[in-house]
């Protein structure tokens, strides 16, 4: 089962995340692919490390690995508005 976990980490795979910079200047950083994946560094460095390590402690639920193996973006943008 380790090696099925370690084929979809290193898969090559490219994931959507949205980064934003906090009032406090931390990098908060999400994967809007599974529920409740987000976490933040200092800088943009650490916070993209511990959003890997996240992910990887994500896809060790089966319901999670399907998620990532059906994921098939066909076009990805993003769009701000002013309110």
């Amino acid at each position: 089962m380790k090696r099925n976990k370690r084929n979809l980490q290193n898969s090559g795979r490219q994931l959507p995340i949205f980064i934003e910079k906090d009032e406090d200047d931390f990098y908060v950083v999400e994967c809007p692919l599974f529920e409740g994946c987000y976490t933040q560094g200092k800088t943009l460095d650490e916070a993209l490390k511990n959003i890997r390590e996240v992910i990887e402690l994500i896809l060790e639920e089966k319901d999670n690995q399907k998620i990532l193996r059906s994921y098939r973006p066909r076009e990805i943008s993003l769009h701000t508005i002013t309110l």
